[in-house]
């Protein structure tokens, strides 16, 4: 033993968290037991050994009572003996010798560097249970060292933890050098160590995994209210936030995704819904089984049962694969869900009030009939006003100007106009005629005969026909050529 020991041990001290003081009872200890095995001490026989901070030395002694009769002398010794070591010596005090060997240091160094190693060891497995003891529930980050049917071995840094096959993702394959992050599940303090358990199905990986990619999460301002999960298939959460401004759905989906995607390719493709949590147990039942559509949901406060009523088309996608979107809306909500379609509600009877068309509430009824009884009067009050307005237009008609139109006049029938009051009131010109835009023809004056007189008489109720589109230009013979 030397001073280099002393220095060994005040760097552990500083590099490993143990304490000196802890090492050197642990080293004296361990030096009592090699000098009782190697040189043939009784193990009743007391021995001390002091150890010299300072200048390293080793002291081996060995204690002896001081009685009147020896009974055993490895541990006792006479009043007479002791005298003749130290005259004050009296019955009951302890008589120390030294009885170190002369070749006490190799095995005193021996001893202490085994004794070193293992208190280094309990003092890093004391330590590492310390550590994870109180992170059950957290995630961490770890490479996959191994992995067979039975469990993998994941090393997370500073220990080597261990994922059983139970926790597992199906089909999920696990590759040396693998990087993933688990779930701390359990950690036990074990005779080898403490053994720690991680999951990659538990809900609270999901969980976890959201609080790092969603910000929101992290500040508080959006929080998960419940997950179910059945890992490596589908998974549902439920989302609420505090600020009102804040979708907290779409906090947790992110833009065109991102964020979602990044916790789904974590968990291998595992397909997440997200719904908002309402304080409403019918709007949150109805929010869990999406993406299917409810119509009405009624609660068993009693049974804690949520009945449902979904479309006939719908009722498949409700209850999901094998009942899968029912099972993990009955896991979200805390409650046990009974969906029916419309035809199976109507052919039992259970929910045919809630079938029907919502009818008005009592209060709206009272208010549609006094609206009705106010419709009369309301009508004579305005045939009342009607009838002034006439009385006074004969009397005024000279001094008043021609009163203007309303949006809804109740007048009397209105005097045909002619076509200039018509176009004056209209800002509408007349059309001109066919003739007044091109002309009428006229013919050389040549004496008719009576019966030229008569051939000539009906065309001319031809000329009395009105043209009411130009279109029609072309289909009428004008006879031009025959007048001419």
């Amino acid at each position: 033993m030397n001073l280099e020991l002393i220095g060994a041990l005040t760097e552990l001290e500083k590099e490993r968290g143990i304490s000196k003081e802890l090492l050197l009872d642990a080293i004296e200890t361990a030096i009592v037991s090699a000098y009782k095995k190697n040189y043939g001490a009784s193990s009743s026989s007391s021995v001390r050994v002091e150890f010299n901070q300072h200048t390293g030395d080793i002291r081996v002694y060995s204690r002896r009572v001081v009685v009147d009769e020896v009974e055993d002398e490895t541990v006792e010794i006479s009043l007479e003996e002791a005298r003749e070591l130290d005259v004050n010596y009296e019955l009951g005090d302890v008589v120390e010798r030294e009885v170190t060997p002369a070749d006490f240091g190799r095995i005193a160094a021996q001893t202490a560097k085994q004794v070193v190693i293992q208190k280094i060891r309990e003092a890093e497995r004391s330590i590492v249970y310390d550590i994870y003891s109180n992170r059950e529930g957290d995630v961490v980050l770890g490479t996959v060292q191994r992995a067979d049917q039975r469990q993998a071995l994941v090393d997370l840094g500073d220990v080597e933890a261990v994922l059983p096959a139970s926790e597992m993702i199906p089909g999920e394959v696990y590759r040396p050098h693998m990087k993933l992050r688990f779930y701390i599940n359990e950690v036990r303090q074990t005779s080898k160590g403490p053994q720690i358990f991680l999951s990659r199905t538990h809900p609270g990986l999901l969980r976890a995994l959201f609080e790092l990619e969603v910000p929101e999460i992290q500040s508080g301002e959006v929080e998960i209210k419940s997950v179910a999960r059945e890992a490596g298939n589908r998974s549902k959460v439920a989302v609420y936030s505090r600020d009102p401004d804040v979708d907290p759905v779409g906090a947790c989906v992110g833009a065109r995704g991102n964020r979602v995607q990044a916790v789904v390719a974590e968990l291998g493709n595992e397909r997440i819904d997200i719904v908002q949590w309402e304080r409403d147990l019918s709007e949150f039942v109805k929010n869990a089984l999406s993406p299917a559509k409810v119509l009405y949901v009624v609660t068993d406060e009693d049974e804690k049962v949520a009945h449902t009523v979904v479309p006939d088309d719908q009722l498949s996608l409700a209850i999901g694969k094998e009942g899968q979107n029912a099972r993990l809306a009955a896991r979200l909500t805390g409650w046990r869900i009974d969906i029916k379609s419309e035809t199976q509600a109507d052919e039992l009877g259970l929910y045919e009030q809630f079938i029907r068309e919502p009818e008005l509430p009592e209060e709206g009824l009272e208010l549609e009939e006094a609206e009705l009884e106010l419709e009369p009067d309301l009508m004579d009050a305005e045939e009342a006003e009607v009838e002034v307005i006439a009385e006074a237009e004969p009397e005024e008609a000279e001094e008043m100007p021609e009163p203007a139109v309303k949006e809804e006049p109740k007048a009397p029938a209105v005097q045909p106009l002619s076509e200039q009051d018509l176009a004056s009131l209209t800002n509408i010109t007349k059309r001109k005629s066919w003739q007044e835009r091109f002309g009428a023809i006229e013919a050389a004056p040549t004496p008719a005969t009576p019966q030229e007189k008569q051939e000539t008489a009906k065309p001319k109720k031809k000329k009395e026909k009105v043209i009411t589109d130009l279109s029609q230009l072309i289909s009428i013979d004008f006879d031009f050529e025959k007048e001419k």
